[in-house]
């Protein structure tokens, strides 16, 4: 049997951390087992459903690079399917017309709340064959009256449900639309969908969607039904607790090897590892290791985990997409030197690439102002001497290398009889425009000689100015 899983969000919203998650979970039980991943946009609600979520979802999975090997496919799409079946059901008396009002319903209801019964429909049209002609109707499933669904978890374990507590469900409405449950039930069954992995919240729909593919002579998929993320406060994960978004995690900054290094970890764990690669994660996931406790946002582990990726991965791989944020900021990275260059020896330095191109200004475009503070304190009438002296010798490199740099440095202390922070901190606010900076070897090195030689020029200038207002 080749394993065939599937990630089946609604499209009315963007794609959640919890979501993010069920999808990395089926994800890399399909790749674990060598089988095959389904992407399915169920857009049934079309009242709530929009184009930029469908999109906001498949710009979320690509990002976090998990590919689909089939779809995306969209229920609207499938509707003839859905009905055909739907006809095949009422004309096996597996399915039949119920004619009751919404009023007449919620009476009932009503009724059955003040007795402290569990609200159900009764199942009045259940066997009913005087139907009433032009009046509106859905289509309920015929749920079998004893007997119960026996669900053999991956992550709960056993979970029996008797028949009896499950009423008869809507398979389809007044407008003729088909219902949530029914169309996943075809559509795992068209899909070829062995294996189930969603939310705890699905569980109470698993007994009818199991009960469904029965009367349609389906096989049944095995399930993992995973348990809810919640904040660090333990109340459930929400906007007040932050970013919620996938894309709100590559907005902010953040890797997407840590956002999945840290979701795959909120609820499954392989001994005390910490840290993994997405091969790592494929070569050791297994449904049956998946927490059923819920787990908590820890957003202080997110940004430990994004900076250890932006230091251990390659450079080059860093650089993809910190491109993007580079971008965003306004900052042209044409003239200069290669991101990936400067990932090298800001990494140490950032927990986020927001920051790494926030900091990094200086090494494609001349600063606009001195820091304040930095300017201040360095940029005084002592520093002349050491920025013209230091400035003649840096001009004189002929081949422009951070040891050479470093080396004229060092001839500068020695020439001027005083220590390396004379030379050095002047320095660095010249040619970048702030007190902080990688060490200047490596910091000038990006930067051409003939720009840094402007730079020190205007902070001479700034010098000159300063001694004389």
């Amino acid at each position: 049997m080749t394993v065939v899983t599937r990630f089946a969000p609604s499209p009315t919203g963007y794609l959640h951390v919890g979501g993010a998650r069920t999808a990395l979970y089926s994800w890399l039980y399909a790749k674990s087992q060598g089988g095959e991943f389904v992407l399915r946009i169920e857009d049934t609600d079309l009242e709530r459903s929009t184009d930029d979520a469908k999109q906001a979802i498949l710009d979320g999975m690509s990002w976090l690079g998990l590919d689909h090997d089939k779809g995306p496919y969209y229920q609207t799409e499938r509707f003839d399917r859905y009905n055909q079946l739907i006809d095949e059901l009422l004309e096996k008396g597996l399915a039949y017309k119920c004619f009751m009002s919404v009023d007449e319903l919620d009476a009932i209801r009503e009724e059955q709340e003040k007795k402290g019964e569990k609200p159900r429909y009764p199942g009045t049209w259940r066997d009913r064959s005087d139907h009433p002609e032009n009046m509106p109707f859905v289509v309920r499933f015929k749920n079998p009256l004893d007997g119960e669904v026996v669900i053999n978890d991956h992550v709960r374990g056993e979970i029996r449900i008797a028949n009896s507590e499950l009423d008869d469900l809507i398979i389809k409405r007044t407008d003729g639309a088909p219902t949530y449950n029914f169309c996943v039930v075809v559509d795992d069954w068209d899909m070829g969908i062995t294996h189930v992995v969603r939310g705890e919240d699905h569980i109470n729909n698993t007994p009818r969607q199991i009960n469904i593919l029965k009367a349609l002579g389906a096989p049944i998929p095995e399930y993992a039904h995973v348990s809810m993320i919640l904040g660090d406060d333990g109340k459930k994960l929400s906007k007040r607790h932050g970013a919620v978004s996938v894309m709100q995690y590559r907005d902010d900054g953040y890797l997407p090897q840590a956002v999945l290094n840290y979701l795959v970890r909120l609820g499954w764990s392989h001994g005390d590892q910490e840290i993994f690669s997405v091969e790592e994660m494929i070569e050791h996931f297994s449904l049956d290791s998946i927490s059923k406790s819920a787990s908590a946002f820890n957003t202080e582990k997110l940004n430990w985990l994004n900076e250890h990726y932006i230091k251990s991965l390659p450079s080059e791989e860093v650089a993809k997409h910190a491109q993007w944020h580079f971008e965003q900021q306004g900052i042209d990275t044409s003239n200069g030197p290669s991101i990936a260059d400067v990932i090298t020896v800001q990494a140490d330095r950032v927990s986020t690439l927001k920051e790494l191109a926030s900091i990094s200004r200086y090494f494609f475009e001349d600063y606009e102002a001195f820091d304040e503070k930095a300017a201040k304190k360095h940029l005084r009438p002592v520093a002349r001497l050491p920025l013209e002296t230091v400035k003649e010798k840096l001009l004189a490199i002929e081949d422009w290398q951070a040891e050479n740099i470093q080396a004229a440095i060092n001839a500068t202390a020695e020439e001027l009889d005083v220590g390396m922070g004379k030379i050095g901190m002047p320095l660095r606010v010249a040619a970048t425009g702030s007190g902080n900076s990688p060490s200047l070897d490596v910091t000038l090195n990006l930067i051409s000689k003939e720009q840094i030689a402007q730079r020190i020029d205007k902070a001479i200038n700034y010098i000159a100015n300063r001694e004389n207002s």
